[in-house]
């Protein structure tokens, strides 16, 4: 959902009351035809925002919470459950967190590896997976008016909007800012989320768990890339019957 470019400007005043347009796109980063072209339109991005306020050192779910449409983002940030930190851990994380447990490897200690950032290949239909109760996807497309398919088309590309990623944490029950994480519009730390709190969940898996969720991963995994390589020969194919 892309934000009122008249909402945008009075926010814009309140933190930079002295900034040109040229000042403000400077500080951000964001190129100058870019904000013009927003502001013509009347519809400013989410992204837009989020740059700007980290440009001025303002937390951005705390900025998109003054705007009507992202309200729910106010107040304190509920923590994410352990599914959804889990959920943002990359498939060779997890691999190598497995292969690292002692009954694995019983000569080799516990893994120091860092974890990847977030977002990672496949963060947001892990993160929607993990809060799922069987009918999120169907509150969201009432709530939203967004039809099933085109929802679960965003998902297959791992992607979703600002406002259905918000709308997905709501209907779940989680906290709002959980999907601006899995989408990449936030920062962990942004969202409020405690330092370590990844690392944490991944550390209290039983290696039972850990190993069930590294073979749900290495599944869909494997369906990705048989369906990749399907398409790729049957393109292959077609340009040999061109040739």
């Amino acid at each position: 959902m892309t934000l009122s470019a008249k909402a945008f400007q009075r926010w814009l005043h309140s933190i930079a009351p002295d900034a040109s347009t040229a000042d403000v796109c400077r500080v951000s980063g964001i190129k100058r035809t870019t904000l013009a072209q927003q502001l013509v339109r009347g519809k400013v991005s989410v992204s837009t925002v989020v740059s700007v306020s980290r440009a001025y050192n303002i937390n951005p779910v705390a900025a998109l919470a003054g705007f009507d449409a992202y309200s729910v983002l106010s107040g304190p940030q509920r923590p994410p459950t352990r599914s959804e930190l889990v959920s943002q851990i990359s498939t060779a994380d997890l691999l190598r967190a497995l292969l690292a447990r002692p009954p694995m490897e019983p000569a080799r200690g516990a893994s120091t590896t860092a974890l990847g950032p977030t977002p990672h290949a496949t963060s947001v239909k892990n993160w929607v997976d993990a809060i799922d109760d069987g009918e999120v996807r169907h509150r969201v497309s009432t709530t939203t008016g967004v039809a099933p398919q085109n929802y679960s088309a965003q998902l297959t590309a791992n992607r979703l909007s600002p406002e259905l990623a918000v709308a997905t944490a709501v209907a779940a029950g989680v906290g709002p800012a959980g999907g601006l994480v899995a989408t990449g519009i936030i920062t962990e730390e942004e969202a409020g989320w405690p330092p370590g709190a990844r690392q944490a969940a991944l550390d209290s898996l039983s290696d039972g768990e850990l190993t069930a969720l590294a073979g749900e991963r290495l599944q869909a995994l494997g369906k990705v890339l048989r369906r990749q390589e399907q398409d790729q020969a049957q393109t292959e194919k077609i340009w040999e019957n061109l040739g």
